[in-house]
């Protein structure tokens, strides 16, 4: 029965404003209409941590649209609402309500080490891969996001690589090994293969508490990035959901090339520059934990918090022992 109570405001909404709803301007039924997408979108997130928020949006829009048919300021009053439940991407860290996380965040035997895999950015083959289960065959995984150069959770659009890479996961599982993914900024719409890891997740918030490790991809970091939090934001909106899905195959997989491409090319001025102060400021909201992100690029070393290399070379870290350190394929744990 928790967070059940916060549906008393948009239930009371909908109760007591629709019954003369009709007889108001326009512009009153337009705030109406935001104020309950609003409330619903608060309450929806606080009660089903593990939907992801293009989904969430997408039901709270149907659900606000048709609490009064034919209504003319339903679709632009839920619209407004559900842009108003967008506003924490104007600051910092008030991000947690575009995240979610599905699974286990207790791995079954912490002192087992963990291979930490932070963008390899996998096209042609998966490079280290399998080096690195045959040199750590008793390991549990954590992946950190851009897995591949993209990757989109919509059937048909799975590319055999990736049918490869979750053919290991399943393996490595059967093996009683935990296999962690948290999405990146290349990954969109996996939350339907949530189950075939232990952990899935997305934006801010990732842990194995138990452990005092603490993640994000890195992507939402640098919050004076502001256009590339309104492209990701918008690339994994409900509505683009909607466009791949009813896209005919061809056309949805040359729409995840052009992701990839925007992707490549977005922004180049904040990529260039590790942003030292907002990765501390992320790291010191995690005390007494070590955290750690992917999307940098470089190993970089602030304060509690650590950016990985990218494993785009088979460079994979370990967290053993409660410190992370670098291990090659050749160095055998067993």
């Amino acid at each position: 029965m928790r967070h059940l109570w916060i549906w008393i405001l948009p239930l009371a909404l909908a109760a007591t404003t629709f019954g003369s709803l009709a007889r108001e301007p326009l512009a009153i039924r337009l705030l109406v209409y935001a104020a309950l997408t609003l409330a619903l979108d608060t309450a929806a997130w606080s009660t089903w941590r593990g939907v992801p928020v293009y989904r969430r949006h997408l039901a709270i829009f149907l659900v606000a649209v048709a609490a009064v048919p034919l209504s003319p300021a339903a679709v632009p009053g839920a619209l407004l609402g559900l842009a108003l439940s967008c506003l924490p991407l104007a600051r910092n860290r008030w991000l947690a309500t575009l995240g979610w996380r599905r699974g286990s965040d207790r791995r079954p035997d912490p002192a087992v080490p963990l291979v930490l895999v932070a963008d390899p950015h996998w096209s042609e083959a998966l490079t280290g891969l399998a080096e690195a289960t045959a040199a750590w065959p008793g390991a549990d995984w954590l992946f950190l996001g851009d897995t591949f150069d993209v990757w989109v959770g919509i059937p048909g659009m799975e590319t055999p690589l990736q049918m490869e890479f979750l053919a290991w996961v399943d393996e490595r599982r059967r093996q009683g090994r935990w296999v962690g993914l948290w999405m990146g900024n290349r990954e969109y719409f996996l939350d339907g293969l949530a189950g075939r890891f232990d952990l899935m997740g997305e934006g801010l918030g990732g842990a194995l508490p138990a452990e005092a490790l603490a993640w994000e991809h890195g992507d939402l970091i640098n919050a004076a990035d502001w256009r590339y939090r309104l492209w990701n934001l918008l690339s994994r909106s409900g509505l683009t959901w909607l466009v791949a899905r009813l896209l005919p195959r061809a056309a949805a997989r040359a729409l995840a090339g052009r992701l990839e491409r925007t992707m490549r090319t977005t922004n180049r001025a904040y990529k260039l520059a590790f942003p030292r102060a907002a990765f501390a400021a992320a790291a010191a909201g995690h005390p007494g934990k070590t955290f750690i992100t992917g999307h940098f690029h470089t190993l970089e070393e602030v304060g509690n918090g650590t950016a990985l290399p990218w494993a785009h070379d088979g460079n994979f870290m370990l967290w053993q022992d409660q410190r992370i350190k670098p291990a090659a394929p050749g160095d055998r744990l067993y």
